[in-house]
């Protein structure tokens, strides 16, 4: 087994995880505002930090996948050759973009949010926590970027 695969594995995993939460928590939730009466505090914020988790990672895993959506009206029209060069040029604004939005924005942001000591109201869960997957993430996607350069056929 790979590392890239152990990686899709664990992030796979990760993200049925996370879901499985999610949902749980929104069932909770339902239960406690239509049976009981008495809503709880904490699932509504809970599952919008589940759903942050699951976009950002889910983004990352779908990327190593290359699932992603592609508009390929302009690579199509020319030779294979041609081809790999778009999708050559095209993985590296990718992972360029990632690099300054996820890496650098996502770990600043972090960092600003755990100077500041910011928590959530109702978990009382530090922000850094919530927004560290963003980093993660991008961290995640120029490793996929990276080894798809790297194993692209010529």
């Amino acid at each position: 087994m790979t590392l890239r695969s152990k990686i899709d594995s664990v992030i796979s995993k990760t993200l049925v995880l996370i879901m499985s939460v999610m949902v749980i928590n929104v069932l909770w939730q339902v239960f406690t505002r239509y049976i009981t009466g008495n809503p709880s505090s904490f699932t509504d914020e809970l599952a919008r930090y589940l759903m942050i988790w699951i976009g950002v990672l889910g983004a990352a895993y779908v990327s190593g996948k290359n699932l992603h959506v592609t508009i390929d009206i302009l690579p199509t029209r020319y030779n294979v050759k041609t081809q790999n060069k778009f999708k050559a040029v095209v993985t590296i604004l990718v992972t360029l973009f990632v690099f300054f939005a996820f890496v650098i924005g996502g770990s600043r942001l972090v960092y600003i949010s755990y100077v500041l000591g910011q928590q959530s109201p109702a978990l009382q869960l530090p922000l850094a926590v919530v927004y560290m997957i963003i980093p993660i993430s991008g961290l995640l996607i120029i490793y996929y970027k990276i080894s798809d350069l790297l194993i692209r056929k010529p």
